[in-house]
């Protein structure tokens, strides 16, 4: 427990409320939106598995404003 006494809550706390926010939003889209650059399953995968990156790159690259 020694581990967590010295982390500070108060910075960890927002980025981790702003990753959820990111991966629940993006993955709304994801599911709303017809066309994709590239597969849809892989971009699930990439907003999943690569923390704040992986959404921000989908809103950047994968979405097709067709």
């Amino acid at each position: 427990m020694e581990l967590l006494e010295g982390i500070s809550w108060g910075l960890i706390a927002p980025i981790f409320i702003i990753q959820l926010i990111l991966l629940i939003v993006s993955l709304m889209d994801l599911s709303r939106i017809e066309k994709t650059n590239g597969p849809k399953l892989l971009w699930v995968f990439i907003i999943i598995f690569i923390n704040i990156i992986g959404p921000i790159l989908y809103f950047v690259i994968g979405r097709r404003n067709d």
